[in-house]
């Protein structure tokens, strides 16, 4: 989906879409039920007529423009620049945060809630770790007049419990799910069993760059509007690109978004912050691209954090939203090809991010978003970036969901 902000935008090589089998090389694909086969193909089917159709397009750009808010800012922190030592770098926050709903997720919900509304699926369903994908459907639900269920793992409705009642406010029916560990991967898997039982009158929104094709590339380019915006105003700011780009890593739309625009510029690192959770070699983490090994996982083949008998391994981290065994087939794609550069980020270095943040420049990023904040610190401490560098950082979402977390690990109440 290229959807037109007036913004500049390179031009992309072929091999980095999906090909005619939703592969990014060696991942991607489809592993689903028979029952689901012929859902994803319509699904398919849809989004590309979709995306050529120029009625869609304009309700789609022009709801982001005069609902969702973009575009949204970039902007210099130079309080923040001055906690990474002599030389400090140039850094430049992609405030997804400000848009409508606190998170980068509004973007994909609105445009496949307009797709389904295409389609003639009046209910839809989606998964949702932290809160921030359930909120946005949700919100878009609303919106479009549509019938709204959301699955959540029950420990993670017990630590965004702020989330679950602005789903429900919005309308939305919120489903515990109460199996295995109660997180993001049951969620995802109880929202599919709906989906397979009313896959007529059912549209299963995925929020995350995962899952089978053609939901990554769908997602992906639902969220290009982050990086495709950003490009164009760090080339206004500075007058030439950033030397990082750097977004935290769980199943990769933002991160994807982000990356995307500046895939074919070979001077531009990209940095995915992965969830180190309680430290690497404790196990008790979510570093899929790390750590993980090349498997099957919710419908796609991709890297995921698995025992030797193949068994989906548990996972931790502080950020419900990363709290995930797996990451989506193109982020594995952009690793195992050394284009994408993963870095574990620990809990407590993810909550020294959101501190520093916080106290430097009055904004307080989800903790999610603050996993790509500790990556540039530890950048900036061991010394890894030249004099002069510019970096563009990824501010995928409020803090709001997390100050009762943030309270507890930060000896604030």
């Amino acid at each position: 989906m290229v959807v037109d902000h007036g913004v500049a935008r390179n031009t992309l090589r072929p091999g980095d879409f999906p090909d005619e089998r939703g592969r990014f090389g060696r991942f991607g694909g489809r592993y689903v039920p028979e029952g689901l086969m012929a859902a994803l193909l319509d699904l398919e089917r849809a989004y590309d007529a979709a995306r050529a159709d120029p009625a869609f397009v304009r309700e789609l750009t022009g709801l982001l423009r005069s609902r969702v808010g973009r575009p949204t800012l970039l902007h210099r922190v130079p309080r923040f620049e001055a906690q990474l030592g002599t030389p400090a770098p140039t850094v430049y926050l992609k405030r997804e945060d400000m848009a409508h709903t606190g998170s980068h997720k509004i973007n994909n919900a609105l445009g496949q809630g307009l797709l389904a509304r295409r389609m003639g699926k009046r209910r839809i369903i989606a998964e949702t770790g932290a809160g921030q994908h359930g909120v946005a459907v949700a919100t878009v639900s609303a919106m479009l007049g549509l019938s709204c269920t959301i699955y959540m793992g029950a420990v993670d409705m017990e630590r965004q419990r702020a989330n679950v009642i602005r789903m429900r406010l919005l309308g939305a029916e919120v489903r515990a799910v109460e199996t295995g560990n109660r997180r993001i991967k049951e969620a995802i898997t109880e929202s599919v069993r709906d989906w397979v039982s009313q896959v007529d009158t059912t549209h299963y929104l995925l929020g995350s760059a995962a899952g089978p094709a053609p939901y990554p590339r769908i997602v992906r380019d639902f969220q290009h509007p982050i990086g495709a915006e950003a490009r164009s105003q760090i080339l206004t700011a500075e007058g030439r690109l950033p030397d990082y780009v750097i977004a935290c890593v769980g199943g990769g739309s933002n991160a994807l978004g982000a990356f995307r625009p500046f895939m074919a510029d070979p001077g531009v690192r990209l940095l995915g912050a992965e969830a180190a959770g309680r430290g690497m070699a404790t196990g008790a983490h979510a570093a899929s691209l790390s750590a993980g090994s090349p498997g099957e996982i919710d419908g796609t083949f991709s890297y995921l954090l698995q025992d030797d008998d193949g068994q989906i391994a548990g996972t931790h981290s502080v950020a419900a939203g990363l709290d995930y065994p797996g990451v989506g087939p193109e982020l594995s794609h952009l690793e195992d090809s050394g284009r994408l550069t993963a870095v574990p980020v620990d809990d407590a270095l993810a909550l020294r991010g959101m501190e520093t943040l916080a106290h430097s420049e009055g904004i307080i990023p989800a903790l999610e978003s603050a996993h790509a904040v500790g990556c540039l610190l530890d950048l900036a401490e061991r010394g890894e970036l030249a004099a002069g560098s510019v970096v563009l950082l990824c501010l995928s979402g409020r803090g709001d969901k997390d100050l009762e977390i943030a309270a507890q690990h930060l000896g604030l109440c």
